[in-house]
């Protein structure tokens, strides 16, 4: 077997790789706050079809028209901040140097970048670094009609109503609380739900539920739960039901491309997502879903909809997002060889055989190029996707996974010469081996993750999807995490020539575990604890990990010349504690074991050691690294010929962050400021 891998490996050039001229490439945009802005490269563009470029212009087009729709489903007053603040960036007359106005400057671009008040990892409000008197002079310095005020208003009344919200820390101060023992919806400022308390969302949702069925309906998913003068009901997003305008807008984007389409099965996808947004019916959406697992044979694909459900405490409700990509398939070629080895990985998993899928069907991944990133996915996207999110759906007709290298690529070209690495990894030996695999085994990894992670394991009978309830989303990233991470050190990938060399898969479990223990602290304030579900997922594996194998000294945080560093000291050892761990929480999601999941979560992802946070956070702030990094879109130009019919489309690469955020307010501000 060691023989065939060798031949593999020489033969078949499976493993990532950047693209002709990502060096060269200017990747940085802007830099604020704690955000670094860059641009992505979409290599490959002009090799397609100038039907397929039109297809992606008019699918890209449709991505950024859903734009206001999550400004709104993040917080019922972010569209009235945006645009108030818009106008007052675009008609300031003072002085550009006044520490105020450059103040409001890093607090709008948050805004863009967040889609809203609070940020986009952590959920907290901003804190703004501007006078409440320098905002209210410059709102008041506006004529009536750039402002966004409801009729018969005054800017007194639009001041009244959004400055408690922006300079309150009290009001609306977390988007997405997690906090065991609290009222999740009432605590937190997302816009899912309005007048409700979790129990009555809850118990609303469980009397919907059809528990004879084997293919249960996502409900919730496109609406908004509301309560007035005592009846509880839901606002669906559909045309002519909330968010009207801009579905009305989308579908006539997605008409527009289906002309386009590739071939007749993308053509019914397109009519069945169109007939959805009509409608709202989610039995359409899981027919919708169904139709776009199932083909395979296009090169352009798309999400376009309410998808991901991190956005809402209880784990119900889609987010708006979108991404229009094309398949790369040159490296493709490796996610081909995981797909169709799925079955052999699923045989093989360490967790017990009740929860494993005797036939693992349609699992189908791709490398993929981004071409536009709308919604949820923009400015800071995932470097993976896999959907759709029914598990039924899963079971019964398969899933689609991507890992998206040229996002990849650009995140690893921009960290390049930061110092991160002598500063954070203490021995030559490590680095090294982080430097030469790094960017194969964080493919690899992504790959494994969305490819067969989250589409492996079974439910038990009678289990229901949403047992788990607000700990759902970390336990499901941490499961497949956890099958990816297990994975990699074994010699199947090896013989698949997946990796490169039997030491490559440690580049990626140091980094896991260093990320998990210590560097990813830098993204949340002191004092605070962990709340987003994928950082939770990573430091409920690193702690988890290094507490069960504490006796052997498996990992272990050693200081070192007075700086506290990551130590592995024996990577078999913790490979057999991923795979113990892995078994766990597929036990937890297969039975919908709540306690044990939520004893999980509480115990090892949640707290924070107060004095390795601060040193951290300072070793970090002397290397002036962002911790977080989001893009801009390249731009989209149609040719069009004599008679204004597109015949083609270009692709630019040069406008900025600022440029870019004010013109998709201009182009695709479609929703009344006011939603109520």
């Amino acid at each position: 077997m060691a023989t065939t891998a060798l031949s593999i490996i020489s033969a078949s050039p499976v493993l990532a790789k950047k693209s002709k001229g990502a060096e060269s490439f200017e990747y940085n945009v802007d830099k604020f706050a704690d955000l670094q802005i860059l641009r992505y490269r979409v290599p490959g563009f002009e090799e397609l079809t100038p039907k397929q470029r039109i297809y992606i212009y008019y699918l890209s087009e449709a991505a950024q028209t859903g734009r206001d729709i999550l400004f709104d489903q993040n917080g019922k007053y972010n569209l009235a901040i945006r645009r108030t603040l818009e106008s007052i960036y675009k008609n300031y007359k003072g002085d550009t140097n006044d520490e105020d106005y450059k103040a409001f400057t890093v607090y709008l671009k948050q805004v863009w970048f967040a889609n809203g008040i609070h940020h986009h990892y952590s959920t907290d409000k901003f804190t703004p670094a501007f006078s409440k008197e320098f905002l209210i002079n410059e709102v008041k310095s506006l004529p009536a009609e750039k402002l966004p005020l409801r009729e018969g208003e005054t800017a007194d009344d639009l001041l009244a109503e959004i400055l408690p919200v922006i300079f309150d820390p009290a009001i609306m101060a977390k988007r997405v609380n997690l906090a065991a023992g609290e009222d999740l919806i009432k605590t937190s400022a997302c816009n899912y739900y309005d007048g409700v308390t979790q129990q009555e969302a809850e118990e609303f949702y469980a009397a919907m539920r059809d528990t004879t069925t084997s293919q249960p309906i996502s409900y919730g998913l496109n609406s908004r739960l509301v309560k007035r003068d005592g009846r509880i009901y839901e606002e669906t997003y559909k045309i002519g039901g909330r968010y009207s305008a801009a579905l009305e807008k989308i579908a006539e984007c997605l008409e527009k491309a289906k002309e386009y389409a590739e071939n007749e099965e993308q053509k019914e996808i397109i009519e069945t997502l169109v007939e959805f947004n009509r409608t709202g019916d989610l039995k359409t959406f899981d027919e919708y879903c169904i139709k776009w697992v199932e083909e395979l044979s296009g090169t352009v694909d798309f999400i376009c909809g309410f998808t991901e459900v991190y956005g809402d405490p209880l784990g119900l409700k889609g987010s708006w997002e979108s991404s229009i990509n094309f398949k790369n398939h040159e490296a493709s070629e490796r996610t081909d060889i995981i797909s169709k080895n799925a079955q052999w990985f699923e045989d093989n998993s360490p967790i017990d055989d009740r929860f494993k899928k005797e036939q693992v069907k349609g699992v189908s991944a791709k490398v993929i190029t981004v071409a536009m990133l709308g919604g949820d996915c923009y400015p800071s996207t995932p470097i993976g996707i896999n959907l759709p999110n029914a598990d039924w759906i899963r079971r019964d007709h398969g899933s689609k996974s991507v890992t998206i290298e040229n996002i990849t690529e650009a995140y690893d070209v921009a960290s390049q010469g930061t110092g991160f690495n002598d500063e954070f990894i203490p021995d030559a030996h490590t680095r090294k081996l982080v430097s030469e695999y790094g960017f194969v085994a964080d493919n690899l990894h992504t790959d494994l993750h969305e490819c067969l992670g989250h589409g492996s394991g079974k439910m038990l009978p009678g289990v229901e999807s949403d047992a788990l309830k607000s700990y759902s989303s970390t336990l499901e990233e941490a499961r497949a995490d956890l099958f990816a991470l297990y994975y990699m050190g074994d010699k199947k990938i090896l013989e698949l020539g997946l990796l490169p060399d039997k030491e490559a898969y440690k580049a990626e479990y140091y980094k896991y575990m260093m990320n998990g223990l210590m560097t990813q602290l830098t993204r949340i304030r002191p004092g605070d604890n962990i709340e987003e579900a994928h950082m939770r997922n990573r430091q409920l594996i690193a702690r988890w990990t290094m507490e069960k194998g504490a006796a052997d000294k498996v990992v272990e945080i050693k200081e070192i010349n007075g700086k506290r560093y990551v130590i592995v000291n024996d990577y078999k050892k913790l490979r057999n504690l991923f795979g113990n761990l892995l078994a766990e929480i597929q036990r937890i999601k297969s039975e919908g074991d709540y306690e044990a999941g939520k004893n999980l979560v509480e115990n090892y992802a949640v707290k924070v050691d107060a004095d390795l946070h601060n040193e951290v956070l300072e070793r970090y702030k002397n290397l002036g690294i962002a911790p977080y990094k989001g893009f801009v879109n390249p731009r989209y130009t149609p040719v069009k010929d004599e008679n204004g019919n597109i015949t083609d489309v270009t692709v630019s690469y040069n406008e900025g962050y600022a440029e870019q955020m004010l013109r998709y307010s201009e182009e695709y501000s479609l929703l009344p400021t006011y939603n109520d």
